[in-house]
């Protein structure tokens, strides 16, 4: 089967109506950074909560200031909101579609780490590279994942969509596909976020189950200029039309 690596966003939809439900992993694997989490959260010092979260007015915290562990939770898929999960379009697609990214897309979350798209979270708000409390999320995830990231994705095909700044959560050691968007022949930033999402919502819709299969798959502006393999990494470039 194929795994996609995924990105999380600043953004997040509030609400939600789903049950908690474990998570990726042994059950305790998060326990010591959610705990950390929460106690700041709700400690009610102003100065702490607005520097984990990355905000400088207190005003705006206030929706994220809740108990993490009693609160609304929703699918991590449709829990994110930004460039790349505007560019998936979540909503618009058909059941079966929305079944194939929850239960094939890894999100890398700076709070929650690896979780499959459709595990149940919490709306909360952690500042990518921030720690919480003296926990490093990468480095505290990267240690307690990797193992079992390895033999969970064994038997997987990978393509990783994440940006390179998650390779600190987990390096894939095995053969996987990444990907490199040019456009007028420099790689884009702001494009590459909105076309991961476009190719993670073309996979989905294409029910892509291998890299045989994804390396056949066309999507509707891009065009495949280069194809490098780097050990054990593939890198397909694209021009964007």
């Amino acid at each position: 089967m194929l795994k996609i690596l995924f990105s999380p966003s600043e953004g997040k939809n509030s609400g939600g109506n789903s049950i908690y439900k474990e998570l990726l992993g042994a059950s305790n694997a998060r326990e010591e950074i959610l705990d950390s989490y929460n106690s700041i959260i709700l400690s009610k010092d102003e100065q702490n909560i607005k520097t984990l979260f990355g905000i400088k007015k207190f005003t705006e915290c206030e929706k994220y200031i809740e108990d993490i562990y009693h609160t609304s939770y929703m699918p991590a898929i449709e829990r994110y909101q930004g460039v790349a999960y505007d560019y998936l379009q979540y909503q618009t697609l058909s059941l079966e579609q929305q079944l194939y990214l929850k239960k094939n897309t890894l999100i890398f979350s700076n709070l929650y780490g690896p979780i499959y798209g459709g595990d149940t979270i919490a709306n909360y708000k952690v500042k990518q590279g921030n720690s919480i409390g003296h926990i490093k999320p990468e480095q505290y995830y990267k240690q307690r994942f990797t193992y079992q990231l390895d033999l969970l994705l064994s038997q997987d095909d990978i393509l990783d969509l994440r940006a390179g700044y998650y390779d600190k959560f987990y390096k894939v050691t095995k053969p996987y596909i990444t990907l490199k968007f040019l456009k007028n022949g420099k790689t884009v930033s702001h494009w590459a976020k909105a076309y991961r999402g476009i190719v993670l919502k073309e996979v989905a819709k294409a029910n892509i189950q291998n890299i045989q299969e994804f390396m056949h798959l066309d999507i509707n502006g891009l065009k495949v200029q280069e194809i490098k393999v780097i050990k054990n990494k593939t890198e397909i470039i694209y021009n964007i039309l």
